[in-house]
């Protein structure tokens, strides 16, 4: 008993410490609930990040907030430190850090003049990072970082434990280069603080008014422009997409904890049923009722008391496990713990299942009749009737519950299945990345894209010189990896390229001009390297030098798309909004679609340029390989050193990634699979415990009918019959119930319904079957009662 209420409490305090931790721990800011998120909506109704005149409008007009700024965040590679590292870079605006309300603790926060166009780069650093990579120094005038070519002076450390965004190192001025003028380039988020004594509906009715205007007045149309403004608590903006599959596991666990209690309660109404004829004996010599009902809520005090404790002690090893099977996109996942809060909860749910269960069953226990009690003790019938039937309620209910948890688990096994069965379109195994991020060059500083297209053309080279190194190639962006940039490309010839960049605008109004599609550049080796396959046409090749003709290939999904029932190879577009040049591309290949956000969404259209015409200062290396991964990374580690000594590099395989995509689903079947598991096992037993106490209760029953001339069978078939009467009774109510609550998942699934009918078949006739093995056992026994020592019995 003691296990199983230990069992019950310590999954459900896990499992309550990681959604309290994700959830529902306030940010660690000062006033965290007046911090809100920013974001724009356009007229599909999906939110953006901001464009730099929509912030800047959205911060000149409101009247809600007392801070906001805009931040973004990107893997750089820094130098100047005691080694060069691959660092998360915030470039934030004026009065970032006064909406966290965060001032640095050594050295100053940025001013006004920081933040203009050719100011002198100064860097703020937090506080691991100063004491890591920088030595602790005391003095920070000395202390210097170089970042995209640029030297920048530190010139203040951020308080220990502030990172914002999530695991930033270092935070720079935006806009050291100017604003981006176009109203449909999203490149910023937006954080804001209220003022005092406005709301959030306020302050979201301001701002949505802000951003119609906008919409209104703007020659920006089309379907990137925003459309409307939302502003929600920046809490919910971090953990919105966790919150779902969260709650449902709490639930779940929730679920767990209610069999756990039923099959205690099972347990202690049977011992008590057994205690009638001593709590009868005890009550004729003079006990009164008052001193046994606390003795039996002391016994469950005790059993309780003990469970929980057990519990909270399991709880510790469950949030070890959760947050290591945790997927690593899991919010706030470094704050999950067991809590004082969720140690308080698991003592007051223990305890309350003691006081709850000791005093129904005490008072249960010694409401009955004192001559009833001591006439049928004597002959071993002693509370049978009411004993059982309320067992019987109980394990129904088990059944039930058990069903619900085990159909979800089902359905998202299915749905797992489902997404397994997905072709991503590209190769997973043998392929080692490798991340690497050059100085951030414009897009007009030809003779240095120049430079950057001979550095990665030498590195792929070298690369390929490694032992057991098949091929190699390069990419902006690896499939199943936050995704690619998108945007709107022109159709158009060269004849038809305006003078000047004014000249594009009355273009995008032409919708027949128009398409939307991803951004990739992209070397011909990737294609080979992850096997995308090449469906007609050609692909890059030693034609397409820096000063040929700019090509493109495209994914078959934009052929279909955009030229249905045309070859769309010959064709030329624009895509300048993307890289700021607006060079016209040439289409000369389509390629396999590539399932580029995870298996479960379908694949979006793409433009792949060519990598080495269109070099991106931030690429990805892949290698395809027969040779040992760690001999592989450590031999390319060396020839980039070789190459360049300041830029670090971080390796994966490919599997890794598209592992890491699938770990959301992996976390949420693996919980539930594991709390119905085990809510099947607890429900069995309790089936089992019943079947048992009612057989062993009904022995002398059993004796007559057998001294009568009842057979086996007949025997067997009462029994069983029993059970199977409160089994199909759970399993109505299980199932009812889930065709209920299962639609809490139809946000989780893939490829299924939320009442899909061969699930809800299969996870029946296992848990009937269970449950009816769990009876045949007991049943078996009583047919083997001997009728002279059954007649005898007490």
């Amino acid at each position: 008993m003691v296990f199983t209420l230990a069992l019950g409490i310590g999954a459900t305090t896990a499992m309550f410490s990681v959604v309290y931790g994700v959830l529902l721990r306030p940010l660690p800011y000062t006033d965290p609930n007046r911090i809100m998120a920013i974001f724009e909506v356009n007229r599909g109704g999906t939110w953006s990040r901001l464009a730099d005149p929509n912030f800047d409008d959205f911060r000149d007009q409101n009247h809600s907030f007392q801070a906001i700024a805009k931040y973004s965040a990107n893997i750089a590679s820094v130098s100047g430190a005691l080694q060069p590292t691959r660092s998360l870079v915030a470039s934030v605006s004026p009065g970032f850090f006064n909406v966290f309300r965060v001032q640095p603790i050594m050295g100053r926060d940025f001013n006004a003049a920081d933040a203009k166009k050719g100011a002198t780069p100064v860097v703020l650093v937090s506080y691991g990072y100063w004491k890591q990579c920088l030595g602790s120094p005391v003095d920070l005038s000395h202390s210097y970082l170089k970042i995209d070519n640029l030297v920048f002076s530190v010139v203040g450390v951020l308080p220990e434990g502030f990172q914002f965004p999530s695991d930033a190192a270092l935070w720079m001025p935006s806009d050291l280069e100017g604003e981006n003028p176009s109203r449909t380039s999203h490149n910023y988020s937006a954080v804001a603080r209220l003022r005092d004594g406005v709301t959030v509906e306020q302050a979201n009715r301001e701002i949505s008014a802000i951003a119609r205007r906008i919409h209104d007045t703007s020659s920006e149309q089309g379907d990137y422009l925003l459309k409307d403004g939302v502003v929600l608590p920046l809490q919910d903006s971090i953990t919105g997409k966790a919150r779902p599959a969260l709650l449902v596991l709490l639930g779940a666990v929730g679920f767990l904890l209610l069999v756990a209690c039923a099959n205690v309660a099972n347990l202690l109404l049977a011992q008590a049923s057994v205690r009638v004829r001593e709590l009868a004996v005890r009550s004729a010599l003079g006990a009164a009722r008052g001193r046994l009902i606390r003795q039996f809520l002391t016994e469950a005090f005790a059993l309780s008391l003990a469970g929980g404790g057990l519990g909270a002690l399991a709880a510790y090893a469950g949030v070890a496990g959760l947050v290591a099977l945790a997927p690593g996109d899991l919010p706030r996942l470094d704050e999950v713990s067991v809590s004082i809060p969720v140690l308080v909860f698991a003592f007051l749910l223990s305890t309350a299942v003691a006081a709850g269960l000791g005093a129904f069953i005490a008072g249960r226990a010694t409401s009955g009749d004192l001559h009833q009690g001591l006439g049928e003790g004597a002959r071993g019938q002693a509370g049978s009737q009411q004993g059982q039937r309320i067992g019987r309620v109980l394990v129904a209910a088990q059944i039930a519950v058990t069903l619900v948890l085990v159909i979800g688990a089902g359905l998202l096994g299915r749905s797992l299945k489902k997404v397994l069965d997905v072709n991503p379109g590209f190769r997973v195994d043998k392929v080692v990345t490798m991340d690497v991020s050059l100085p951030w060059v414009e897009w007009n500083d030809q003779k240095r894209k120049d430079h950057e297209a001979i550095f990665f053309s030498s590195l792929i080279e070298r690369l390929k010189q490694i032992p057991g190194v098949r091929n190699v190639g390069a990419t902006s962006g690896l499939p199943m990896d936050n995704g690619l940039p998108d945007g709107m490309f022109l159709l158009m010839t060269q004849n038809e390229v305006p003078k000047s960049l004014d000249g594009f605008d009355p273009l995008f109004r032409q919708k027949e001009r128009i398409g939307t599609a991803d951004f990739c550049a992209a070397t011909e080796g990737y294609f080979h390297v992850l096997g995308i396959p090449l469906l007609r046409g050609r692909m890059f090749d030693q034609r397409d030098g820096a000063d040929s003709p700019h090509v493109a290939v495209i994914s078959q999904s934009l052929a279909r798309e955009r030229w249905p029932g045309q070859d769309p190879i010959g064709h030329t577009i624009e895509f300048g909004n993307m890289d700021g040049d607006v060079r016209l591309l040439t289409i000369v290949g389509i390629v396999g679609d590539v399932h580029e956000y995870g298996l479960d969404a379908p694949p979006r259209p793409t433009v792949y340029v060519n990598l080495l015409q269109r070099p991106r200062s931030a690429i990805t290396v892949t290698m395809l390989t027969n040779a040992d991964t760690r001999m592989v990374t450590s031999a390319a580690r060396g020839i980039l050193q070789e190459l360049n000594p300041e830029i670090p590099a971080s390796f994966r395989t490919l599997s890794q990634v598209y592992s890491a995509s699938l770990g959301s689903r992996r976390f949420n079947l693996i919980l539930i699979a594991f709390f119905g598991t085990v809510a099947l096992l607890l429900a069995t037993a309790g089936v089992f415990g019943v079947m048992a106490y009612s057989v062993s209760r009904r022995t002398r029953e059993i004796g007559v009918r057998l001294a009568l001339g009842a057979g086996s069978r007949e025997i067997l078939t009462m029994i069983l019959g029993q059970g199977l009467r409160t089994i199909l009774i759970g399993v109505a109510i299980g199932v009812a119930g889930s065709l209920a609550l299962t639609r809490s998942l139809e946000s989780l699934l893939f490829g299924v319904t939320a009442t899909d009918p061969l699930t809800f078949a299969a996870v029946i006739l296992l848990l009937v079957g269970a449950a009816l093995l769990a009876c045949y056992v007991p049943a078996l026994r009583a047919t083997r009662v001997d009728p002279l020592v059954a007649l005898r019995y007490e």
